[in-house]
């Protein structure tokens, strides 16, 4: 029997890797992106050209690479007073939690990919989440992926397995990971394609892809992608989890 993945895609630097990932280890991989009204939109339209040239860099990825599904959940941006779905300062919050925090937000995602997940016939449902460098989101957390996976196994009855590649790795070792997985072609991609900066900026193309080059999350691909120059063969741990 074949194996099936559905992939929580972003457009970003974690979820191609992973991505990636799962396409070296399933025979059919679908993905699902979500439209929240987030600030960096733009990442929205990295998932459609990532998708688009994927297929070209490997036979295996032009195979397996399946459906893509798109969910609307507008009503999470009209709930959620903060950075990433106003226009709004970046700072840390008195909770001591980043404004670009949005509160449920993957675990919002995980519930509709189990959904779809469910209808699909899938059971492995992966993602990119990590707190090895994260941005001090709870929701990233490992307890908080395993507790969801518990939670969802329980409420529709049926195992689904929460994959989380990334989750011990930093943005130095992600990079590698996206080197060893598909070579220089797929770096490129990441660097070149993928989407990650807060504002949603894409004007300017730095050494590790386009950005403003001063939010929070441009600054971490910025610091990984310059440790991982300095020693680009440590993809990380050697178990996948």
């Amino acid at each position: 029997m074949s194996s099936r993945a559905l992939v929580l895609f972003s457009g970003g630097q974690d979820s191609t890797v992973a991505l990636a990932w799962a396409l070296a280890r399933f025979d059919e991989v679908e993905t699902v992106g979500f439209d929240y009204g987030q600030r960096h939109r733009v990442e929205l339209d990295c998932r459609t050209v990532i998708r688009g040239k994927l297929p070209a860099l490997s036979p295996l990825y032009a195979q397996r690479l399946g459906s893509d599904h798109l969910i609307d959940l507008a009503a999470l941006g009209v709930i959620s007073e903060t950075a990433l779905t106003r226009d709004s300062e970046i700072a840390f919050a008195e909770t001591g939690l980043p404004t670009t925090f949005v509160p449920g937000r993957n675990l919002i995602f995980l519930t509709f990919a189990a959904a779809l997940a469910y209808r699909r016939g899938i059971r492995h449902i992966v993602l990119g989440v990590c707190e090895t460098d994260y941005s001090g989101y709870p929701d990233c957390r490992d307890d908080t992926i395993k507790a969801m996976q518990v939670a969802l196994g329980l409420g529709l009855d049926r195992r689904l397995v929460l994959h989380t590649p990334l989750m011990w790795r930093d943005k130095a070792q992600t990079f590698a990971l996206a080197r060893a997985l598909g070579g220089e072609a797929l770096l490129d991609l990441v660097v070149e394609d993928s989407h990650s900066c807060y504002l949603g900026d894409r004007s300017t193309r730095h050494a590790w892809g386009h950005g403003c080059g001063r939010c929070p999350a441009c600054e971490l691909r910025a610091n990984g992608y310059a440790a991982y120059l300095t020693s680009p063969d440590d993809s990380g741990p050697s178990h996948d989890t």
